[in-house]
């Protein structure tokens, strides 16, 4: 199981194997017409960019991927665990109308409905369970990570919609790798004290600063959920500024990239 680079046109996006019979997809910094800092698939709407070309983005990337912007439900992203169960009647929560809340995960079983999380050094995951029909879509920076908000999303989708842990497939995206992403010891400290010895593996010292493995902490709670399918990108977002949007490369004067997902309208 492993990552592939879509293009069209401009537009570059990665898709996971582990979701195939998922629309989805992992935007880059590729293919839209935002400008200067935001250069040029800015998909988040609160980054001083102009509505029109944050739509466009959408339409652009919509077309490739085959869903309308329309049907787009956002995340208000806190680096909280919370996530939300959403249907039809929020289809446009981001972008025709404000977002109700505060929370970093968005799960649904409603076809023709698109799931969307931002990042920009942060882990985004998405989550497809093809027997029971449900997708799931989660921000995961380290707070949120150590809060183990990608064990809420499965255990969300198993409480709303029957999903067995086991059918849940799952892919872990482009983030800050282990090769950049240094902390002090709080971040390692809570990774353990919420996963125990297990994530000392992915928690390298470094004199007095740590390197921490964003992706692998989020593959762990998804193993000890019970998911056995994760694609996991070997990507890192601050090793490739001028592909990705990295936050500790160039601050708040950028876009962000976006993660959806959503079930085929039959």
């Amino acid at each position: 199981m492993a990552f592939t680079v879509q293009r069209r046109g401009t537009l570059e996006y990665l898709c996971a194997d582990a979701l195939s019979g998922a629309v989805h997809g992992f935007t880059t910094r590729y293919g839209g017409v935002s400008g200067g800092s935001l250069s040029s698939l800015n998909l988040g709407v609160h980054r001083g960019d102009s509505p029109e070309n944050v739509w466009k983005n959408y339409e652009i990337l919509g077309g490739a991927l085959g869903f309308d912007p329309r049907d787009v439900v956002m995340t208000h992203q806190v680096h909280s665990d919370v996530v939300r169960r959403v249907g039809r009647e929020n289809r446009g929560e981001g972008l025709l109308r404000p977002v109700p809340g505060d929370f970093d995960g968005l799960v649904t079983d409603a076809p023709g409905v698109v799931l969307a999380v931002f990042s920009a050094d942060c882990t985004p995951v998405l989550l497809f369970d093809p027997v029971r029909r449900a997708v799931g879509a989660v921000h995961a920076g380290w707070r949120g990570t150590a809060a183990g908000i990608v064990r809420n999303a499965v255990e969300t989708m198993r409480a709303e919609f029957g999903c067995a842990p086991e059918e849940i497939r799952a892919a872990v995206g482009p983030c800050i790798g282990p090769c950049c992403f240094e902390t002090g010891p709080e971040v390692p400290a809570a990774m353990i004290d919420a996963l125990g010895g297990d994530a000392e593996e992915f928690c390298r010292p470094a004199g007095e600063k740590y390197y921490v493995n964003l992706k692998e902490l989020n593959r762990l709670w998804l193993t000890r959920c019970g998911v056995r399918t994760v694609d996991v990108s070997p990507d890192c977002t601050h090793c490739q500024p001028d592909r990705f949007w990295s936050h500790r490369t160039v601050g708040f004067d950028r876009g962000a990239q976006a993660a959806v997902i959503g079930l085929i309208e039959n």
